[in-house]
């Protein structure tokens, strides 16, 4: 009798345990991505396009946009603008390409203009931001959820760690009601450079959370009379793998001298996204670099270079990535002349995709 009694004891007590573990939170959603490319939302984005990406080999699309497309100000919806993402996210669901949606841009924070960003200091406007998710996930949570992601925003810029901090993990928190199990992209502040990775607060217990990291070291090379150093141009030559600028040229090179001593090679840059894994393996989560690029001003044997320094250790640490970005020129994977730099797109790959692009 007592041997009965204590043997339903013990199925009792492994029963409960049993069902105690089946409900220990969200289930984790599969989002299964690896090579990808940035675009921006657009009409110049045609099915066509999302065709050759596809046709490449590329496996999703990190689909950048702004607020001022989707949104008036108002907040009111524009149609227009939402045809537009439910086209191109429609596209990718006919040519098997997963989607990372991103709110680029807001009215209250652009990450390239100094000055303000009522985002950090005014309460209306973080409403605002919330509510353009709370519209969002009303007109994208139709989509699998294996197939479609959202980043809440684009390499955000606060005054401190903290502000940022707070803002997104109560967006965060607002997808959460509508969607308890859609992959959401969190990265740092300060343009969600991997070496602020260690600020970034992740919301914890979330089995459905990406980190994602942007990558553009050293910026001398890769934004090499950009943008970026417009009215202060690198006047000498910069260099992959060593020493960004020789030390013939660092006199002349004025202002870049000091980043130009700085020596970049596959090591270092490995040291760069060990760091950022170490920070994350403690959640457990998967990592992702959401933007890499060089600018095509750049010599072009060291461009090249680097980008397949980074596709090694992509490859090696099973980093999924998205290349900034598919336009003409600039940092793009198309040549101003609008054909497909070969060049870029092997070195994105590690082998040769010249053939595909032949036969297409």
């Amino acid at each position: 009798m007592k041997q009965k009694v204590l043997l339903f004891v013990i199925s009792a007590l492994s029963l409960t345990l049993f069902s105690c573990g089946q409900e220990t939170g969200p289930k984790k959603t599969s989002f299964e991505i690896k090579n990808g490319l940035n675009i921006m939302l657009s009409e110049r984005i045609t099915r066509a396009d999302i065709e050759f990406i596809a046709h490449l080999g590329y496996d999703h699309l990190r689909i950048n946009f702004q607020e001022q497309r989707l949104f008036d100000e108002a907040g009111q919806k524009i149609p227009e603008g939402f045809a537009l993402l439910h086209n191109v996210l429609g596209w990718c669901e006919e040519f098997n390409l997963r989607a990372v949606v991103d709110l680029f841009m807001l009215r209250s924070h652009n990450h390239v203009a100094a000055g303000a960003k009522p985002l950090f200091t005014e309460a209306q406007a973080q409403e605002q931001f919330y509510e353009c998710w709370r519209k969002l996930s009303g007109e994208l949570k139709k989509y699998s959820l294996e197939r479609v992601a959202y980043e809440p925003l684009n390499e955000p810029v606060a005054d401190n760690h903290e502000d940022w901090n707070m803002v997104l993990n109560r967006c965060v928190e607002v997808i959460r009601e509508l969607e308890p199990e859609r992959i959401i992209l969190m990265g740092s502040n300060e343009w969600s450079h991997w070496d602020t990775m260690k600020h970034l607060r992740v919301r914890e217990n979330d089995p459905n959370i990406i980190i994602t990291f942007h990558y553009y070291k050293p910026p001398l090379l890769t934004h090499y009379n950009s943008w970026l150093y417009r009215g202060n141009e690198i006047p000498v030559p910069v260099h992959y793998p060593g020493q960004t600028i020789a030390d013939a040229d660092l006199d002349a090179a004025g202002d870049h001298a000091i980043q130009g001593k700085m020596v970049y090679n596959i090591d270092v840059i490995e040291r760069n996204f060990m760091e950022v894994m170490e920070h994350v393996q403690k959640y457990n989560l998967t990592i992702y670099c959401g933007e890499y690029g060089c600018f095509d001003g750049a010599p072009t044997e060291d461009r090249i270079r680097w980008m397949k320094d980074l596709y090694t250790l992509f490859e090696r640490h099973g980093i999924p990535r998205a290349f900034w970005d598919y336009s003409k020129g600039g940092f793009g994977m198309m040549l101003k002349t609008g054909e497909p730099d070969t060049e870029m797109i092997d070195a994105m790959f590690g082998k040769k995709k010249v053939s595909l692009l032949r036969s297409y």
